[in-house]
Protein backbone atom coordinates (compact mmCIF):
# COMPACT_ATOMS: atom_id res chain seq x y z
CA UNK A 1 0.00 0.00 0.00
CA UNK A 2 1.39 3.16 -0.50
CA UNK A 3 1.48 6.08 1.83
CA UNK A 4 -1.27 8.40 -0.33
CA UNK A 5 -3.61 4.81 0.42
CA UNK A 6 -2.70 4.79 3.55
CA UNK A 7 -3.36 8.52 4.11
CA UNK A 8 -6.78 8.09 2.62
CA UNK A 9 -7.58 4.59 4.61
CA UNK A 10 -6.19 6.41 7.99
CA UNK A 11 -8.22 9.16 7.84
CA UNK A 12 -11.83 7.47 7.03
CA UNK A 13 -10.93 5.40 9.86
CA UNK A 14 -9.94 8.50 11.99
CA UNK A 15 -13.22 9.61 11.36
CA UNK A 16 -15.01 6.61 11.70
CA UNK A 17 -13.46 6.27 15.14
CA UNK A 18 -13.83 9.93 16.24
CA UNK A 19 -17.85 9.60 15.75
CA UNK A 20 -18.04 6.91 17.40
CA UNK A 21 -16.39 8.57 20.30
CA UNK A 22 -18.63 11.31 20.39
CA UNK A 23 -21.68 8.66 20.34
CA UNK A 24 -20.14 6.79 23.19
CA UNK A 25 -17.82 8.97 24.89
CA UNK A 26 -15.83 8.53 27.58
CA UNK A 27 -15.52 5.73 30.43
CA UNK A 28 -16.60 2.48 28.96
CA UNK A 29 -14.09 -0.86 28.38
CA UNK A 30 -11.69 -0.63 25.63
CA UNK A 31 -13.31 -4.07 24.18
CA UNK A 32 -16.95 -1.92 23.62
CA UNK A 33 -15.06 0.78 21.99
CA UNK A 34 -13.34 -2.20 19.69
CA UNK A 35 -16.91 -3.65 19.13
CA UNK A 36 -18.51 -0.12 18.14
CA UNK A 37 -14.95 0.71 15.80
CA UNK A 38 -15.38 -2.58 13.99
CA UNK A 39 -19.11 -2.71 13.10
CA UNK A 40 -19.31 0.62 12.21
CA UNK A 41 -15.81 0.01 9.93
CA UNK A 42 -17.56 -3.17 8.56
CA UNK A 43 -20.51 -1.06 7.88
CA UNK A 44 -17.92 1.59 5.88
CA UNK A 45 -16.98 -1.25 3.89
CA UNK A 46 -13.67 -2.36 5.45
CA UNK A 47 -12.09 -5.63 5.98
CA UNK A 48 -11.78 -5.81 9.22
CA UNK A 49 -10.05 -8.50 11.41
CA UNK A 50 -10.35 -7.92 15.63
CA UNK A 51 -7.98 -9.50 17.96
CA UNK A 52 -4.91 -10.72 15.56
CA UNK A 53 -2.60 -12.92 17.41
CA UNK A 54 1.03 -12.92 16.33
CA UNK A 55 4.48 -14.19 17.35
CA UNK A 56 7.63 -12.59 17.84
CA UNK A 57 10.26 -14.64 16.66
CA UNK A 58 14.56 -14.77 17.21
CA UNK A 59 16.38 -14.99 14.41
CA UNK A 60 16.19 -18.51 14.03
CA UNK A 61 12.84 -18.76 13.83
CA UNK A 62 12.29 -19.34 17.61
CA UNK A 63 9.43 -18.35 19.34
CA UNK A 64 9.90 -15.75 22.02
CA UNK A 65 6.37 -13.67 22.06
CA UNK A 66 2.96 -13.76 21.39
CA UNK A 67 1.01 -11.10 21.51
CA UNK A 68 -2.47 -9.88 19.89
CA UNK A 69 -3.13 -6.85 18.17
CA UNK A 70 -6.81 -5.29 18.64
CA UNK A 71 -7.66 -5.01 14.74
CA UNK A 72 -6.27 -5.19 11.55
CA UNK A 73 -8.01 -3.05 9.19
CA UNK A 74 -7.83 -3.16 5.44
CA UNK A 75 -4.01 -4.01 6.00
CA UNK A 76 -3.55 -1.37 8.86
CA UNK A 77 -2.43 -1.94 12.02
CA UNK A 78 -5.11 -0.23 14.49
CA UNK A 79 -4.40 -0.40 18.20
CA UNK A 80 -6.94 0.75 20.86
CA UNK A 81 -6.92 2.45 24.30
CA UNK A 82 -9.20 3.43 26.94
CA UNK A 83 -7.09 5.37 28.71
CA UNK A 84 -6.81 9.09 30.03
CA UNK A 85 -3.77 10.21 27.80
CA UNK A 86 -1.72 8.08 25.43
CA UNK A 87 1.67 7.57 26.45
CA UNK A 88 5.32 6.60 24.61
CA UNK A 89 5.28 3.26 25.81
CA UNK A 90 1.49 3.12 23.53
CA UNK A 91 3.13 4.18 20.75
CA UNK A 92 6.34 1.80 21.30
CA UNK A 93 3.88 -1.21 21.35
CA UNK A 94 2.23 -0.29 18.41
CA UNK A 95 5.27 0.38 16.16
CA UNK A 96 6.67 -3.15 17.64
CA UNK A 97 3.66 -4.55 16.09
CA UNK A 98 4.28 -3.11 13.02
CA UNK A 99 7.36 -4.48 13.00
CA UNK A 100 6.79 -7.79 13.94
CA UNK A 101 4.15 -7.92 11.53
CA UNK A 102 5.96 -6.41 8.99
CA UNK A 103 3.38 -4.06 8.43
CA UNK A 104 3.97 -0.36 6.83
CA UNK A 105 1.24 1.74 8.82
CA UNK A 106 -1.00 1.65 11.71
CA UNK A 107 -3.18 4.10 14.26
CA UNK A 108 -3.08 4.17 17.98
CA UNK A 109 -6.81 5.54 19.00
CA UNK A 110 -7.98 6.53 22.51
CA UNK A 111 -11.35 6.77 23.56
CA UNK A 112 -10.41 7.21 27.54
CA UNK A 113 -9.86 10.86 27.11
CA UNK A 114 -12.36 13.96 26.83
CA UNK A 115 -10.51 14.90 23.67
CA UNK A 116 -10.22 12.36 20.83
CA UNK A 117 -6.65 11.03 20.47
CA UNK A 118 -5.25 9.37 17.11
CA UNK A 119 -1.69 8.88 15.72
CA UNK A 120 -0.85 7.55 12.55
CA UNK A 121 2.27 5.40 12.88
CA UNK A 122 4.59 4.13 9.81
CA UNK A 123 7.02 1.12 10.27
CA UNK A 124 10.82 2.33 10.97
CA UNK A 125 12.89 1.60 8.10
CA UNK A 126 16.01 -0.07 9.69
CA UNK A 127 19.09 -1.26 8.71
CA UNK A 128 20.32 -4.53 9.38
CA UNK A 129 19.32 -6.03 11.56
CA UNK A 130 15.80 -6.70 11.01
CA UNK A 131 13.50 -6.18 13.56
CA UNK A 132 11.95 -9.40 15.15
CA UNK A 133 9.73 -11.18 12.67
CA UNK A 134 6.74 -13.41 12.73
CA UNK A 135 7.28 -16.78 12.79
CA UNK A 136 6.20 -19.31 9.97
Amino acid sequence: MTEEESKVKCDAIRQIAYELHVYLGTGYLEKVYENGLAHRLSKAGFNVKTQVPIKVCDEDGYVIGDYIVDMLVDGIVIELKAVSALQNAHIAQTINYLSAMKIDYGMLINFGSPKFESRKLARPRLSPPEPPALCG
